[in-house]
């Protein structure tokens, strides 16, 4: 596999083992990515995960975040990748995280063939990627990965071998690398201890640029009109065919609750968090429809006039 180069994006991975981080300093430190361990198995949550993944993020730090795997079988590898899932939902899910998700599949407890091993890691996942709608990333160490077949050749990898001279060894599915964990026992500021030490075969803008571009936003309808009970309260949005208001506008028609977290970039109506969301010049915009109807309102959409009108509970 190819050597690391200057100009290369550093990174780091933690878990609660490195205690109490300062992000601030991790950053200053010339740090630009970070994975943060969110859960292993079926149940285990790492107890620093949302403190990091915020400090992270406050600091400017690209996130990550990753779960290790200690299934042995293919049912068990799916569960692991639902409550991985899970997990991140409590930093506003996979698709707010500015690096995908990752699979951390490393040793095999169960004596599993290779065979077995890859079914494992593609069943956790192709059910990852469906929970999340990122494509994650496969890390594992240098002479693990030779259990892996030509089925997971399209996965980027994350792979770890300790040295600061020798490169990772080719395998039959990978001949590159992505990220490279070269050190288990780095020193970095904002961390008393050794953390392990990772590069990007690329510069911090390549990495931001391959992973957190999203897809570029529908075209958009921005002269729609949105009436309540009658009255024009303020203007509608047509995304892919589906309208969407000010959440604001909205649940104060409907009498409900509601809050923008600026840093998950999520919004909450009378306390649940919603799926359907836009972001349009710093205003979160809601789907009409499902939230309306879930209140018991009733929605009609006049297409010729772009206006959509809403009835209230009890109104006529």
């Amino acid at each position: 596999m190819q050597s690391r180069k200057k100009g290369n994006a550093r990174g780091i991975d933690v878990s609660r083992y490195q205690g109490t981080i300062d992000w601030k300093a991790i950053k200053a430190d010339g740090i630009s990515f970070a994975f943060i361990k969110a859960s292993q198995g079926q149940r285990y949550v790492d107890p620093t995960f949302t403190t990091n993944a915020k400090g992270a993020r406050a600091a400017g730090v690209l996130l990550g975040a990753y779960h290790f795997v200690d299934a042995i079988s293919v049912e068990a590898a799916k569960a692991e990748a639902r409550h991985f899932a899970e997990v991140l939902e409590q930093v506003g899910g996979g698709k707010t995280l500015d690096l995908p998700p990752v699979m951390d599949y490393e040793n095999n407890p169960g004596n599993l063939s290779k065979t077995l091993i890859s079914a494992v890691a593609l069943a956790f996942l192709l059910e990852l990627e469906r929970l999340t709608g990122r494509k994650p990333i496969i890390y594992t160490g240098n002479a693990f990965a030779a259990n892996f077949n030509a089925s997971l050749g399209g996965y980027p990898l994350w792979i770890a071998r300790y040295s600061d001279t020798r490169v990772p060894s080719d395998t039959v599915t990978w001949k590159r690398w992505d990220i490279w964990q070269y050190s288990d026992s780095g020193k970095v500021a904002g961390i008393k201890g050794n953390v392990d030490m990772n590069e990007y075969d690329g510069t911090a803008d390549e990495l931001r640029e391959r992973f957190t571009k999203r897809p570029e936003q529908p075209e958009t309808v921005t002269s729609g009109t949105f009436i309540v009970n009658g009255k024009q309260v303020g203007k509608t949005l047509l995304f892919s065919g589906r309208t969407y208001v000010p959440l604001r506008v909205l649940a104060t028609v409907l009498g409900l609750s509601c809050h923008w977290d600026t840093s998950l970039k999520v919004a909450y109506l009378n306390g649940a968090k919603l799926h359907f969301i836009q972001l349009v010049e710093g205003v979160a915009y809601v789907q009409l429809r499902p939230v309306a109807e879930a209140y018991g309102a009733v929605v009609s959409w006049d297409s010729k006039n772009k206006i959509a009108s809403l009835k209230t509970k009890g109104e006529k």
